[in-house]
């Protein structure tokens, strides 16, 4: 392990998402051997550390946080300017539903083009620092762009494996990072059944949702950002769109770590999290609402929202962890609506936002419909990509 640790991480150990057990973090690490759990990365919180010391106001991307992300040493980092993205206000939109404080932070401005080069960024960093050659993926499209992009950063190879339905622009990107391209029939778990096939031999690591520790590790970047954009005071609700799940669990585990550092009170009221999925593919949905008893045995559907077309997430007990302790729910936005979320986003706003962005929009309008989020209330959006790769899905539907 390198001496130069100019990162500071207080990276301790790893534990299983299902029983805690220990691992180590210093390791090539998978999921857990003990429940085939996602392993889920602690730091040192005790020891203090201010707001002042452990931000580098500086690095202008999801780096400034690097005294709590888990690289060992900044020689491995393997960066695009990931993350810092903007908050924007929705002023116009919000005056006209009856929202006092309406925003929107915009992912689609990330390298790649979504919130998946956080998350990609920090595994295949963690992969180079830990002496991996290669890389192997089952993704709706944006992970697997953002994996090919930082593995040719890394001097990797990359295996994607994509659903033959999934936009042309994404696949045509990867192919230009230089990225193996399979195409398969069905959804991301079918892509995942042919992964397992591909790798059989394990020569590749797989940094499938959560099948790895540190993909998480980046996606929680968008809490520590939000709160430090807010200056400090958290929205009343925010509404994610939640496919994998990544992104939720990561954005509560910041809050949770922040409220565990002193950078937020320990009394602070957190968000309620809604978790925004799409009519076709709505296994949190369906599980949460008590229509089965989990998403092992869920049949979805395609959707324009490809990033939502997860029929059996991994960190499904993860998510419903996060709504029970957030007093938040789960619920699923038609293909329909998210096109009349599009136009509204466009029109009134100027964003062209991917439409996972769209549907957090819709249900938001839904939740201050039927009161479960009040006017005064300070709501904050998390649109995960651009529209630009999802033309093929929604041209000639405006």
């Amino acid at each position: 392990m390198s001496t130069l640790l100019a990162t500071a991480s207080r990276l301790q150990q790893l534990h299983c998402a299902a029983c805690h057990a220990p691992y180590s973090a210093f390791s090539l690490q998978r999921v857990s051997s003990c429940c085939a759990q996602p392993l889920v990365a602690d730091y040192d919180l005790r020891e203090p550390l201010t707001r002042a010391a452990g931000i580098q106001t500086t690095e202008n991307s999801m780096w400034r946080y690097a005294s709590l992300l888990p690289l060992l040493d900044e020689t491995n980092r393997v960066s695009l300017g990931e993350g810092w993205t903007p908050m924007l206000a929705l002023p116009r939109l919000a005056a006209h539903y009856g929202f006092q404080d309406l925003r929107l932070k915009d992912e689609g401005q990330n390298p790649t083009g979504s919130f998946k080069a956080r998350g990609l960024s920090m595994a295949i960093s963690k992969a180079k620092e830990l002496g991996v050659t290669g890389c192997i993926i089952p993704t709706a499209g944006n992970a697997g762009v953002a994996m090919a992009a930082y593995c040719a950063r890394a001097g990797l190879r990359a295996v994607v494996v994509m659903p033959r339905h999934t936009p042309q622009a994404f696949r045509e990107e990867c192919y230009w990072y230089g990225a193996e391209v399979h195409l398969v029939d069905g959804l991301i778990n079918d892509c995942a059944a042919r992964v397992r096939e591909l790798n059989a031999a394990g020569e590749l690591l797989d940094v499938s949702t959560l099948k790895e520790p540190y993909r998480l590790e980046g996606k929680k970047t968008m809490g520590y950002e939000l709160a430090e954009q807010l200056n400090w005071r958290l929205p009343d609700v925010l509404l994610y769109p939640a496919g994998g799940g990544t992104g939720l669990i990561g954005i509560w585990k910041a809050l949770r770590e922040m409220q565990a550092l002193g950078w937020l009170p320990a009394t602070a009221q957190l968000p309620r999290m809604v978790a925004v999925q799409a009519a076709n593919c709505c296994p949190l949905v369906e599980t949460r609402e008590g229509r089965q008893l989990n998403c092992q045995a869920y049949l979805g559907k395609p959707t324009i929202a490809n990033g939502l077309a997860v029929p059996r997430p991994l960190g499904e007990p993860l998510m419903l962890d996060v709504l029970d302790e957030s007093e938040g729910l789960a619920l699923a936005i038609t293909d329909e609506q998210m096109l009349e979320g599009l136009r509204e986003l466009g029109k009134e706003e100027g964003l062209f936002v991917a439409p996972e962005g769209a549907a957090v929009w819709m249900a938001a309008r839904q939740l201050l419909r039927t009161g479960w989020i009040r006017p005064e209330e300070q709501v904050l959006l998390l649109n995960t990509g651009s529209a630009q790769k999802y033309l093929e899905n929604i041209v000639g539907l405006a």
